[in-house]
């Protein structure tokens, strides 16, 4: 701050008074865009109408009672200000801490909304912003994609802190498999134009590698292959989709992969691109029988030593398809002696709740000698 403004502000003071030369200060302020400085002569101005202590930024522990509401809402409103300030300059970030003050977030929507990243600027701020912070997540892993890439999206989506919520979720697992269904193609026409001197006619993965074992010879592959058993394995995750398709197509592609990649997996996806699209297909409604009974007979195979996790994935999937009491007799069959807090699917006490069918649990309960779930079981049955 030069001295020219500081005599200004004295005299300003000494003739006018303290008004006078606060809202000089604002003014200044907001004239050479030192908005976080404005923040505290906001606060200064809203103590001093208040006829507090002017300091502003020390303990507001010496306000009278009478003056907290008011300069709480002075610290919104100066808040508001500045943050609308560094918005208007497009500084988001900036603009963030103090709208992250108040909870309040569709101004920043609004503005990252209509931002687009250009080259060579740092994005990293914005994007942190709009996915990680959760303001705009949909928008902000779209940018992950495009500037990051895939890697990067997928540890986004799989290595955060905090729960993202099932619509994001859905939303951004659907693009991932669009973008790297989008990528294989692409790679496979060139591939393809480039061994036989034309472009392809197919429409999907299964059509473009029909007939072309050549393409997967010398152990070949065409794209990064943990980002391929990463996303179908999201995709058996989300909500119904038309993606799905897409990922049942990059199925046919994994399956065709040398057996070198056939990568060990644990049961019931041992057989990894052959079990995701199974899984797959009994969520889009086809062969649910047969898709049904490979889990099954899966489950029923399984070493000891494998643990429940088979029965977890067929207890899920009969929960998809809308069969929880087919889910209630796996579990009674498969999970009652398993301790409920290891599980990946709904307990039994869960699952009677669901069915309505509290006999399982009295069942049950009688032979572990639980007595808890056995009057409650006996009780829910209508029994006495």
């Amino acid at each position: 701050m030069d001295s020219a403004l500081l005599d200004e502000l004295q005299q300003t003071l000494e003739k006018k008074g303290p008004a006078e030369a606060i809202d000089r200060l604002c003014a200044s302020l907001k004239e050479r865009k030192e908005y976080s400085a404005l923040f505290y002569a906001l606060l200064m101005k809203k103590r001093h109408e208040l006829g507090v202590s002017p300091i502003p930024t020390g303990s507001n522990q010496d306000l009278p009672d009478q003056a907290h509401a008011g300069f709480e809402e002075g610290i919104r409103d100066a808040a508001r200000t500045v943050g609308g300030l560094f918005l208007a300059d497009g500084n988001i970030p900036n603009a963030w801490a103090y709208y992250r003050m108040l909870g309040e977030t569709q101004p920043v929507v609004d503005a990252l909304e209509k931002t687009k990243l250009g080259e060579g600027e740092d994005y990293h701020p914005i994007i942190d912003i709009a996915f990680h912070q959760g303001v705009l997540p949909q928008k902000g892993f779209d940018w992950i994609i495009e500037k990051y890439g895939t890697c990067s999206a997928i540890t986004s989506l799989g290595g955060g802190e905090a729960p993202i919520p099932p619509e994001v979720k859905n939303y951004c697992v659907r693009r991932l498999i669009q973008t790297l269904h989008r990528e294989l193609m692409e790679r496979l026409r060139g591939e393809i134009k480039n061994h036989q001197g034309f472009d392809a006619t197919g429409k999907t993965l299964a059509e473009l590698i029909e007939g072309r074992d050549w393409l997967f010879a010398d152990d070949c592959y065409h794209i990064d292959l943990s980002h391929l058993s990463s996303v179908v394995q999201m995709s058996m995750q989300i909500d119904p989709c038309e993606e799905w398709t897409l990922a049942r197509d990059l199925c046919s592609y994994g399956k065709k992969l040398s057996p070198r990649f056939h990568f060990t997996a644990d049961p019931p996806f041992e057989d990894q691109y052959v079990d995701f699209d199974a899984y797959l297909k009994v969520l889009m409604g086809e062969d649910v029988e047969k898709g049904l009974a490979h889990f099954q007979a899966k489950l029923e195979k399984a070493e000891e030593d494998v643990g429940t996790f088979p029965a977890e994935v067929y207890i899920n999937l009969l929960l998809r398809v809308d069969r929880p009491q087919e889910a209630l007799q796996a579990a009674r069959k498969y999970l009652s002696h398993v301790s409920e807090a290891r599980l990946s699917c709904p307990n039994l006490v869960e699952l009677c709740q669901k069915t309505g069918d509290y006999n399982v649990l009295a069942e049950v309960a009688r032979e572990q000698g639980h007595a808890i779930n056995f009057l409650a079981g006996m009780i829910g049955a209508g029994k006495k």
